[in-house]
């Protein structure tokens, strides 16, 4: 019955969280008029992404943005021949301006990531919005211009995409949409993005941000040691010295290519990071591990159980209100997941499984708290972070 009650109060009063809801326009009432359409700079930072680049870089070279736009990207100290492909790629297509910038890696108290996007800053000039892309995130020709004119149509200082997560192997498609239905219960989109609510965040893969209100806020050196950057930075735009709005939605346009094809590699870029969104703690941990419990594994064991005992003739009265009780609260589970499987275009029949994609995650914020331990919490491409 708690489960129940657990599941009833995120359906109802949890931010409309779970119905995906929140998209960017597909064509903004007031553009901005012609010939005064902001500048934008995007910042790309690149480590060891030769192989997706081809795939990427292309579609931020080929925007069609009316306004002054250019791109920076930092190749952060790669192993392998980032910077050459990303040179090649932009002299086969001229057109925007283009910089390749060369990082030696984070200094001492710096995430990697944090310290290649204030690499691009230095470089980046004055332009009045900063667009902060991942390297594997491939753009449709009108992506930059849509979040403009969202921007601009409505004063927003930040404005992020939940960019679409590939979803081709059988691995990507059953941990994939869970992890992006996970992120919105934790950081409800419709809380984010109303202005007078504490809830803030974005998404790394695609951040809008206006740049006077980044320098405001204190600039990038403000969450140098963020290991979840895009979180630390929606929070500082919203609830820093700028006070600035943000904007957070779902998109099924803007794509990631990267590929996750097993689950080992899934386990390891959810691993990496759960224990830092539990700020090492724990206390946290054991907190978190008992709600998963609490909130995916009964419903479906204790429904399922209680309802043999149930059809047997035992137990009484008492077997079939628990069993009623636990099956109620399987239902809403799996309703609450339909939007995002939809989102991802998978058949609703995953939905009655996310109880065991949970466990799943619980087994990988567990080994997150394990490696840390161990000293190899946070692995990204050869870099452990610092303890």
């Amino acid at each position: 019955m708690l489960s129940l009650a657990t599941w009833l109060y995120l359906l109802l009063f949890h931010g409309r969280f779970w119905l995906a809801d929140q998209r960017l326009p597909l064509a903004e009432s007031r553009p901005p008029a012609a010939g005064s359409w902001p500048a934008v700079v995007a910042i790309v930072p690149a480590r060891n992404e030769a192989e997706v680049l081809p795939s990427t870089l292309p579609t931020l070279l080929g925007q069609d943005y009316p306004g002054p736009m250019s791109i920076v990207l930092v190749d952060d100290a790669s192993d392998d021949a980032t910077g050459q492909v990303a040179e090649k790629l932009a002299a086969a297509q001229p057109g925007l301006p283009f910089e390749l910038v060369h990082g030696d890696g984070p200094a001492p108290g710096w995430a990697g990531k944090v310290a290649a996007m204030r690499r691009g800053l230095e470089s980046a000039g004055r332009a009045e919005y900063v667009l902060f892309t991942d390297a594997d995130i491939a753009h449709p020709a009108d992506s930059v211009r849509r979040l403009v004119e969202l921007g601009e149509a409505d004063g927003l200082d930040l404005v992020s995409l939940m960019v679409l997560l590939r979803t081709e192997s059988a691995a990507e498609r059953a941990i994939v949409p869970a992890f992006v239905y996970s992120f919105a219960q934790l950081y409800p989109f419709p809380r984010v993005n109303r202005p007078h609510s504490r809830t803030a965040a974005a998404a790394g893969g695609c951040m809008l941000v206006r740049r006077s209100t980044l320098d405001r806020a204190g600039g990038l050196d403000q969450i140098r040691a963020a290991r979840i950057d895009d979180v630390a930075l929606g929070t500082l735009i919203k609830r820093g010295a700028a006070g600035g709005r943000i904007w957070l939605g779902l998109t099924a346009r803007v794509r990631s290519v990267r590929p996750y094809p097993k689950l080992a590699d899934l386990w390891d870029m959810i691993a990496r990071s759960a224990y830092t969104q539990l700020r090492y703690s724990p206390l946290l941990l054991f907190g978190t591990l008992l709600g998963l419990l609490l909130m995916y594994a009964v419903p479906p064991v204790v429904g399922l159980i209680f309802a043999a005992v149930a059809l047997g003739g035992g137990g009484g009265n008492w077997s079939l209100v628990t069993a009623v009780a636990a099956l109620a609260a399987w239902a809403a589970l799996s309703v609450s997941y339909l939007p995002t499987l939809r989102l991802y275009g998978l058949r609703s029949w995953r939905a009655p499984a996310l109880p065991l994609v949970m466990m799943l995650y619980g087994a990988m914020t567990f080994d997150s708290a394990l490696r840390h331990h161990r000293g190899s919490g946070g692995r990204w491409k050869g870099r452990v972070e610092e303890r």
